[in-house]
């Protein structure tokens, strides 16, 4: 991890258990497991790994079955052995995975049965990308190719050809929301490449109907958020579980947005709520 300028003090370890008693501490129900391994044998596991952990704690864990978008045969296989075998309730992909943006067309195939299974997919920039500037990339760098990679999505037609997924944009959407009323100014002008022809009012229309999590982003993050989307399409992340995130960290920023004058109090509680009509099954083992 210092390869990544990650100053750690010791090898980063992860426990369920550990995450349930801060879930507790913290007042939250569920957390949805999405970790997405760079080899594919590795992503299986993973996957299994965490099927295993909602059968298991089937009221306190969710599934985003990873996915291998550098190679669609295998994305496509592992999108049938989510639904069949581990039952997952939704998905989870790397803005940039093994160096294939998911604004690559080769995607369409993929797009194209999650379009049909009006799935939900959760969007993560590249938590392995090398540092910048000798900084690791989760501090700022994460934030810009998410906006690199959902404009570029933007542009190749992805959200126009497939409505009907749901994709939530981790981080309240990294830089997207400041610049997305620049997006709609200049985003359709002729000297814009475009060719799908884009036009403004889809610009806004689809940025708009993005879903943004509100990990490691309050309280800066919200007031630009709120120009892109409606309250109602802001759910409560919090990025638990990996080695840029403490416990510290989590709740400063889960207080920040209680605590957030931009919403109304009945908005900001939702926040925890929203994600639950996106997932049913889910929801359905919160009831059991």
């Amino acid at each position: 991890m210092r390869d990544a300028a990650f100053l750690v003090p010791e090898p980063f370890q992860w426990a369920p258990e550990h995450t349930i008693a801060y879930l507790d501490r913290a007042g939250i129900a569920m957390q949805f497991l999405s970790n997405i391994p760079k080899t594919i044998d590795a992503l299986k596991s993973s996957n299994d790994y965490a099927a295993s952990l909602v059968e298991k704690y089937p009221s306190r864990f969710g599934l985003l079955a990873a996915l291998p978008t550098d190679n669609v045969e295998a994305c496509l296989k592992e999108i049938e052995r989510a639904e069949e075998e581990l039952k997952a309730d939704g998905f989870a992909v790397t803005a940039r995975y093994n160096d294939v943006y998911l604004s690559d067309e080769s995607l369409d195939p993929v797009w194209t049965v999650l379009n049909k299974q009006k799935a939900v997919v959760f969007i993560h920039p590249d938590a392995y990308a090398p540092p910048s500037m000798g900084r690791p990339s989760p501090l700022i760098e994460v934030a810009f190719e998410t906006t690199q990679t959902v404009v570029d999505m933007l542009y190749a037609g992805t959200f126009r050809k497939f409505p009907n997924i749901t994709f939530i944009i981790a981080h309240c959407g990294g830089a997207l929301p400041v610049l997305s009323g620049r997006l709609e100014l200049l985003g359709a002008e002729p000297w814009v490449p475009n060719p799908h022809k884009i036009t403004k009012e889809e610009i806004r229309e689809q940025l708009g109907r993005l879903y943004l999590d509100t990990a490691a982003t309050a309280p800066t993050g919200l007031a630009p958020a709120l120009h892109m989307v409606a309250p109602d399409h802001l759910v409560y992340g919090a990025d638990c579980g990996v080695p840029c995130s403490t416990e510290e960290t989590m709740e400063e920023n889960r207080m920040k947005v209680l605590a957030y004058t931009g919403l109304s109090t009945e908005d900001r509680e939702a926040i925890g709520r929203n994600v639950l009509r996106l997932f049913p099954k889910a929801a359905g083992r919160l009831e059991m």
